[in-house]
């Protein structure tokens, strides 16, 4: 039995149970919510990790991506940045390697990571052909499946797959005259081998084939965006919407079937636009749990890109969103470095905890209360451990003279609490 064949029977489980207790739900709601799918409780069957736990009145989650490419592929590299998203509070990690034995890659991480990953299958689909010699548009389904099933034999835990770019959803965008076209690299392989077959894409044809896989090893399906808009300019269009109402009849069929099933969303959005994407999401596929990439608010940041996320992604997880996708600041420019992770990673973790906060969930404005009384009674080291940041507070807490470290340099013998507390 799946867990959500469990959850649908009734059964609360020992899982259930400890995810309640980290989510501060009781284990009935737990059972509940992924028995009706507004709660996807993500872990390969083969793994020993904490899950994934996404959806309603759940802490919205953080995932970092990594990976090889052709200008860099290190898989020590790739491991370390794996190691300080994880350190830095990720909650999952996507391995989105193009390059190098992406299969030795994802095993190394799979053996090492404690928390869930996600792959994107299509690319290895396009690097197993381009290694045999041949175009990743005379990929046959057979093909396809057999490195689906790889990933969930190896113990990937969830997998972004582009099943909402089908012949009806491509038409669509071929009509929209977009200013960024389509730039999901998954979502373009899917579009460009539906024109060049002129078929119907097999994941989405053979849709229940990829649902039986999935059920086999209990892997989410994380339905993948293809026509995620790459700028402004392209917002909520109907290319857009056209493949968002698909991914919604396709998460009721993983539901009826027993996986776990959420649903990826954008991308670039103006910040009046975010709610409105996510309240379109949230009624065409059914509550399902929404994972956005960002969103960025405005086109102009690259260097920056992290915050731009970060105010997208703090409107977009107190309008609804569950599942935050960081942007690093090397976003849009080259492949990330390990610092880059590091603050990708502290800057979505801020953006959901503000809409944890904003969304009124349990315990969630109580880290800020218990930070707030050790700023006050201006215990640094209380206040610097409880920080989202420890590391980088202590080293500008650090490089102050000893003289000046009883106060802050900002007041000095100026200090408004201590004034404050004379009054009192």
């Amino acid at each position: 039995m799946t867990r959500i064949e469990q959850a649908k029977a009734g059964v609360i489980t020992d899982e259930m149970k400890k995810v309640a207790e980290k989510e501060k739900l009781t284990p009935e709601q737990i059972r509940q919510g992924m028995a009706d799918g507004t709660i996807v409780v993500v872990r390969n069957k083969l793994r020993n990790i904490e899950p994934l736990t996404l959806g309603r009145n759940t802490r919205i989650k953080i995932n970092a991506n990594i990976g090889t490419s052709s200008s860099l592929s290190d898989i020590d590299e790739e491991l370390t940045k794996m190691e300080v998203s994880v350190r830095y509070g990720a909650d999952a990690i996507m391995d989105l390697s193009t390059a190098g034995d992406l299969a030795g890659i994802r095993r190394a991480l799979i053996e090492k990571c404690p928390v869930a990953i996600g792959t994107v299958p299509l690319y290895e689909m396009a690097v197993a052909a381009r290694n045999n010699q041949k175009s990743v548009l005379d990929l046959t389904a057979d093909d396809m499946f057999a490195i689906i099933e790889d990933h969930c034999r190896q113990g990937v835990d969830f997998l972004t797959l582009h099943c909402g770019i089908t012949q009806q959803s491509v038409a669509r965008f071929k009509e929209v005259g977009r200013l960024a076209g389509a730039t999901s690299r998954g979502g373009t392989i899917i579009m460009e081998w539906i024109h060049y077959n002129n078929k119907e894409s097999p994941l989405y044809e053979q849709y229940d084939r990829l649902l039986d896989l999935c059920a086999e090893y209990d892997v989410a399906v994380s339905l993948g965006d293809g026509f995620r808009p790459g700028a402004l300019y392209d917002a909520t269009d109907r290319a857009q919407i056209e493949e968002l109402i698909i991914l919604g009849e396709l998460v009721k069929r993983a539901r009826a079937r027993n996986v776990g099933v959420f649903v990826e969303g954008p991308g670039h959005v103006p910040l009046n636009q975010i709610a409105t994407n996510i309240q379109i999401q949230k009624t065409l596929c059914n509550d399902a749990p929404f994972y956005v990439l960002g969103p960025l608010v405005t086109d102009i940041s690259p260097g920056y890109d992290h915050i731009t996320a970060a105010i997208g992604g703090a409107v977009a997880g107190m309008a609804g969103a569950d599942f935050l996708c960081y942007v690093t600041p090397a976003e849009h420019l080259r492949l990330p470095s390990i610092e880059d992770v590091r603050e990708g990673v502290i800057a979505s973790r801020i953006a959901g905890h503000a809409a944890d906060v904003a969304r009124g969930l349990p315990g969630a404005i109580e880290w800020d209360h218990e930070i707030s009384r050790a700023k006050i009674a201006l215990d640094w080291d209380k206040m610097i451990s409880l920080c989202v940041d420890p590391d980088k507070a202590r080293q500008y807490r650090d490089s102050l003279p000893p003289a000046d470290q009883a106060l802050c340099s900002m007041c000095g013998e100026f200090c408004a609490i201590k004034r404050s507390k004379n009054v009192k």
